[in-house]
């Protein structure tokens, strides 16, 4: 007898699937295989990978909480933040928006002037906090630094706004701007007294959908455990978190700079997150599918059409947002699974390519055919687009791996220059100059991209990932690893995650393997 079990916990029974019947099919060369139920399984000559019918599975992803502490370097804005997005400046110039010294800066060069920065990438409800301090003590009026949220533009947003007085009172505010006009939602009110240059102030925001609540604190105190403000509105929706500067009417204090310590998103969820449900399991043979039909296939077919073991999809889940950490006893505890990042930070606060697998668990390996890889410095934890995949099909599922020797059309290469035109399988797509056509995708499938225009050889492959299916707005999404989210992800942020449409990927696909 059969056993499976799902996610309850409960024992089904489920018997072996009846007699199986095959139909060849071509443009790839496949065979399809069906029970009394439809079609089971499908098998591609050449290739390894056979899709499968199986319990049906969502899967789905939201916002990656972040911490931007500021430590790099940059001029004309604060850049990207590390797997938030990028940040967007309104207001003033762009040089009035540095990074330097572990300080996000905001340069206030004028009284009755206002400066916006905001993180280019939307959510609904939202748990964020942020810390500041100034440079120079207000004079004249007032200087406030505000947490915004549900930003849209710099007339559109909520405001949970910290205000220090000439006298160094300090007095937190919860406010709406919605079609240029500002509103009180939460009353001025005193949190803190005998503020002097340097002192560090903590503001934090929650919205759960129509509820807002704000609080702030100096930093070295204790967080309060209740909410100053908490309101209900409901008038602004989507948008993004950052942070509004303000030199009041008659402020006598600019030049200053307000200095943003860091920016921690704890939670963020997105008004559309992507959504993909579907019966496909992804399965993988010991050896490349000959177009020959055996009972040995026809025993491996029986036994996957129960199995609940993890797939090639579920691997892959295994390094987005939230995933939890799993660590492997046969290779000395080292972290094998759970939220990756793309690859440490250069200077400027961007990730840096070139984490392999092993790289991610902190390890150097020794491969088949004899090449030896040392693990990279800082880059445990990280994998990058092609890491990634070898993450899954190689060290996952089994296929062999090697770096740049023996390409040969068996083995799994370090490179996507290599992996499209010579990696293990057959490809089912390809196009020199435009996207080729989606009508063989496949589940499971590898599409590789031709997507950095600055490439020095014209036409490389440079991107790849994992196709996943189509989301519940019938688009074709693919899981992959790249630098703006910091890490993998099948949802928008950086570009679009789809083959179709015309965002960047979509436009510089140009081969699909089938592994």
């Amino acid at each position: 007898m059969a056993v499976i079990t799902v996610d309850d916990g409960q024992m089904l029974y489920q018997p072996p699937p009846a007699t199986l019947t095959t139909q060849t099919l071509t443009s790839p060369s496949r065979l399809q295989v069906s029970d009394t139920s439809g079609v089971l399984a499908t098998l591609t000559v050449g290739a390894r990978t056979v899709t499968m019918r199986g319990p049906t599975r969502t899967f789905t992803e939201q916002k990656r909480p972040f911490v931007d502490d500021f430590d790099r370097t940059t001029s004309n804005g604060w850049g990207a933040t590390p797997g938030g997005g990028n940040w967007s400046n309104a207001n003033g110039t762009d040089a009035n928006y540095s990074v330097a010294g572990g300080y996000g800066l905001i340069n206030m060069t004028a009284a009755n002037s206002s400066r916006h920065t905001s993180v280019i990438d939307d959510v609904t409800d939202l748990d964020a906090r942020l810390s500041w301090s100034l440079d120079k003590m207000p004079a004249g009026n007032a200087s406030s630094l505000a947490l915004s949220f549900a930003y849209s533009s710099v007339n559109s947003q909520y405001r949970a706004r910290l205000s220090v007085a000439t006298t160094g009172t300090v007095q937190l505010i919860l406010e709406r701007e919605s079609g240029g006009t500002t509103t009180t939602i939460g009353a001025l009110t005193t949190v803190g007294t005998g503020y002097v240059v340097g002192d560090i102030w903590h503001i934090r925001a929650q919205r759960v959908g129509t509820t807002l609540r704000c609080r702030a604190w100096k930093n070295g105190t204790t967080e309060p455990t209740t909410w100053l403000h908490e309101v209900t509105d409901a008038t602004l929706g989507a948008g993004r978190i950052g942070v509004r500067g303000l030199a009041s009417s008659g402020s006598t204090a600019p030049p200053f700079n307000f200095r943003v310590h860091d920016l921690q998103l704890y939670s963020g969820t997105w008004p559309d997150p992507p959504v993909i449900t579907h019966s496909t399991w992804v399965r993988v043979l010991a050896q490349p599918f000959d177009g020959t039909w055996t009972p040995q296939l026809a025993e491996q077919i029986r036994a996957w059409a129960i199995d609940t073991t993890p797939d090639v999809l579920t691997y892959a889940m295994m390094y987005i947002t939230g995933a939890p950490t799993v660590t492997s006893p046969a290779l000395a505890g080292a972290k094998v699974a759970g939220q990756s990042n793309y690859g440490p930070l250069d200077s400027a606060g961007v990730p840096i390519e070139g984490a392999d697998f092993h790289d991610y668990m902190g390890r150097s390996w020794t491969f088949p055919n004899g090449e030896t890889q040392a693990a990279g410095a800082g880059e445990q934890g990280c994998l990058d687009c092609s890491g990634f995949v070898r993450m899954v099909y190689g060290f996952h599922v089994g296929i062999p791996m090697v770096r740049t020797a023996n390409i040969d059309g068996l083995n799994l290469p370090r490179m996507t220059k290599d992996i499209g035109p010579s990696g293990p399988g057959v490809i089912v797509a390809q196009s020199a100059s435009s996207a080729p056509p989606l009508t063989q995708l496949q589940i499971g499938d590898v599409p590789h991209f031709d997507a950095d225009s600055g490439d020095p050889v014209a036409g490389q492959l440079d991107h790849n990932g994992i196709y996943l299916g189509t989301d519940s707005l019938g688009q074709p999404r693919f899981v992959n690893s790249r630098k703006t989210p910091n890490g993998p992800t099948f949802g928008d942020l950086g570009g679009a995650s789809r083959l179709d449409g015309t965002g960047t990927y979509a436009t510089s696909l140009r081969l699909i393997r089938r592994f």
